[in-house]
């Protein structure tokens, strides 16, 4: 198996999931660090890289640093700011924290769901105000979900929304296969057919240069005036100026948003003043153990490594996802 060289990537040293790292082999060599000069010993004999919690500009330089690093692997499953030319023209591997985080946005987005059709927020309203007001309400058994990124997050609201009786239609690259929840499979460019028949549209696309904008004017006009809208994958896959001037003007129901253009949001925002959003400041993932259960996912994916065995989630570098 042999001995290995990892660098860690990390916004501060004082993250407490760091100390899971001496379930490491006691002979792997390991650098921890905020910025480039703290690789620089170990960095020619790397030859894994786990971007933690710091990518972009200091992952590239670190990893043109590494000659012999052969496999990177990132905690989020978002790979936006990860993604640079010389990776993805590099035979290395990435891989990518898919899967850790899905079930708890699948809860999000299902609590979104039911956030707007019982008019939550206008229950607590009422109670605040003292005020005794019966209203109807929705049930969603008898309305329809589309799923926009239909990979491990949009699956994971997919099967939630069926168990609860929707129908679930979803926008997926290769549209022919079939699918167990889906009742119906439509191609990127036909998403706006599938809007257009949507009580709740959940965006879970990763953001790639295909995907960004990938919800705009066209695909709002398309929406019933009673339609939600939730993003759970990232925010450029929404023009958020579209989205705001739908929601101000009220021409859809509402959104429930866990992520933005800019985070955090800034003040002043018109999200926070909307009553028809329901904001996350992205944390609809943060379970009490989202960090740990991430770093154990990377632990056992090292030890594959280790044997020589294939890893999970080998990311289409090409495909950005």
């Amino acid at each position: 198996m042999g001995n290995h060289t990892l660098l860690v990537l990390v916004s501060t040293l004082a993250d407490k999931d760091l100390a899971l790292l001496d379930e490491l082999p006691h002979e792997t060599s390991l650098a921890v660090g905020t910025s480039v000069e703290a690789f620089e010993r170990l960095a020619d004999e790397a030859d894994v890289i786990l971007a933690w919690s710091l990518s972009g500009k200091v992952l590239r330089e670190v990893f043109a640093m590494s000659p012999r690093v052969k496999w990177v692997h990132s905690r989020s499953a978002g790979l936006d700011t990860v993604l640079f030319p010389e990776l993805i023209a590099s035979p290395v591997p990435l891989t990518n924290g898919k899967g850790v985080f899905s079930q708890s946005l699948g809860e999000f987005a299902l609590g979104a769901i039911l956030y707007f059709a019982k008019d939550f927020r206008r229950m607590v309203r009422n109670q605040e105000a003292g005020r005794w007001e019966p209203f109807d309400i929705e049930e969603i058994s008898r309305q329809t979900v589309g799923i926009v990124g239909y990979g491990d997050i949009g699956r994971a609201c997919a099967s939630r929304a069926k168990a609860m009786g929707m129908q679930v239609l979803a926008v997926k690259r290769h549209a022919s296969e079939a699918d167990p929840v889906a009742t119906e499979l439509f191609r990127p460019e036909d998403r706006a057919k599938m809007i257009a028949r949507c009580d709740y549209i959940v965006a879970a696309a990763p953001l790639t240069p295909e995907t960004r904008g990938l919800i705009g004017e066209p695909e709002f006009a398309a929406m019933k005036p009673g339609a939600v809208v939730i993003n759970v994958g990232r925010g450029p896959v929404i023009d958020e100026a579209a989205m705001v001037r739908a929601l101000t003007e009220r021409r859809i129901k509402g959104a429930a948003l866990d992520v933005f253009d800019h985070e955090p949001l800034p003040e002043g925002h018109p999200f926070y003043r909307l009553d028809n959003v329901l904001l996350s400041p992205h944390c609809a993932d943060h379970t009490s153990d989202w960090t740990e259960q991430a770093m154990r996912f990377f632990l056992a994916q090292f030890e594959r490594y280790r044997k020589g065995e294939p890893l999970e989630n080998v990311v289409n570098k090409q495909l950005g996802y």
